[in-house]
């Protein structure tokens, strides 16, 4: 069973939340941080992305980076724009997009947990990019952003959620600059942060790895590290911890993560096209935009048209929870078979397109003579997310999109 307990979160003054928030570090780049930081000394880019404070030329995962983003951390302590709360709690994150509103518990994961597969995840990881991370958490003895964790909904917690988010006022309430939402309850009360990490021991098996995988690795070998130099471990400290947002399944909402890709592997578009047709029936759609309104359905962009892509029974493998989604389905039979697309991890051909761009961006990636050809899917649904990871499986890359996403800064784990 799960192990989510209460823990000391460092967090900003309301008055400057707005400010000091922000996107997790790895849905930009340098440069897009630094516009977004641009003029906000609040902003805490100045930590994850502590590059945008060194000289331009600076390579972000030098050690002048980290010791900067010590350095800035530090600085927003001493300012008192981050303090520490004085008692151990769950706090309660609520997050709305449009009509839609998803409530999570923030609390402490257990870094043991991850290794004994009670945290189930459904991506590979990067060790470089997992090797990142841990410098970071350790150079600042603490998980400054959170990672995003699904559950199972129990209703004895959302009833919990639903008296705290009826009966009390927000700590936190905000819109931020992209117009989502956000929210932030601190559960004062003793018995109800007792009975909140009771209900998670007891009723919740299993936790999932929606958003932030590399993060949750580098969190957890961050704490078996730091266990196998301490003689004198517990169990108790705090380093066997690392900050999470659980929410429960039914509230949440895969977006569509779509693909574009360069060239047609030295294919004539009327030989690409011939070939597709052996696994899928095409439809030419004209100039509108074609969103997928189904499973095993797909929109396709070449030569300023779109095109309907239902995939045949050939296509489709039902015995296997990988074969039968649809990214696998375009990776197996278009980008590798056709494409010759061999991985995607590592190819310079293929570039990944998250759905909150909008299909627009599809048509402008191609127009502009930067991709060739623009696949849009059909999004997984956290059903199908939960059975791949359950049965152990990865997904393929660039499989899931959330949004939307955690927003950095509300609160912080300290490892101490």
């Amino acid at each position: 069973m799960a192990v989510v307990k209460p823990f000391k979160a460092i967090r900003p003054p309301k008055e400057i939340v707005k400010d000091l928030s922000c996107l997790p570090y790895d849905v930009m780049n340098t440069q897009e941080a630094r516009e977004m930081a641009k003029g906000n000394k609040h902003s805490l880019l100045q930590i994850t992305r502590a590059e945008i404070t060194c000289d331009e030329d600076v390579d972000e995962h030098s050690e002048q980076v980290y010791l900067k983003s010590k350095q800035n951390y530090k600085m927003f302590l001493d300012n008192g724009w981050l303090k520490k709360d004085d008692e151990a709690r769950f706090y309660i994150y609520a997050q709305t997009m449009g009509e839609r509103i998803q409530y999570g518990i923030v609390g402490a994961a257990a870094c043991e947990d991850y290794f004994n597969g009670t945290i189930r995840k459904h991506e590979l990881t990067r060790p470089v990019k997992e090797d990142d991370r841990m410098v970071h958490i350790n150079t600042n003895n603490a998980n400054i952003e959170p990672v995003f964790f699904a559950y199972k909904a129990i209703d004895e917690i959302d009833a919990i959620v639903n008296k705290i988010v009826t009966s009390q006022e927000p700590e936190y309430d905000f819109v931020a600059d992209d117009g989502f939402g956000h929210k932030l309850w601190v559960i004062y009360d003793e018995n109800t942060n007792k009975e909140i990490e009771r209900l998670f021991a007891e009723k919740v098996k299993y936790t999932y790895v929606a958003d932030g995988h590399h993060r949750t690795a580098a969190a957890a070998r961050v704490g078996e590290e730091r266990k196998r130099l301490n003689s004198n471990h517990t169990g108790n400290e705090e380093y066997n911890f690392f900050m999470a947002v659980h929410f429960p399944h039914n509230q949440l909402s895969i977006i569509d993560y779509n693909r574009v890709v360069k060239d047609l592997n030295g294919l004539s578009e009327s030989d690409f096209i011939a070939a597709l047709g052996r696994k899928f029936e095409i439809i030419k759609i004209g100039d509108e935009i074609y969103k997928p309104t189904k499973l095993h359905e797909f929109g396709m962009y070449l030569n300023k048209t779109w095109y309907k892509l239902e995939a045949r029974k050939s296509a489709l493998d039902d015995s296997d929870p990988i074969g039968i989604l649809d990214v696998t389905i375009l990776s197996n039979h278009v980008l590798d078979k056709i494409l010759g697309i061999k991985n995607q991890r590592t190819s310079d051909r293929i570039d990944f397109v998250g759905g909150i761009r909008g299909l627009e961006e599809l048509e402008k990636r191609v127009d502009s003579g930067d991709m060739k050809i623009a696949f849009s899917l059909y999004p997984v649904s956290m059903e199908q997310l939960i059975n791949i990871a359950d049965t152990g499986s990865i997904m393929p890359p660039k499989t899931t999109w959330f949004e939307p996403k955690l927003r950095s800064g509300l609160t912080i784990h300290d490892l101490e």
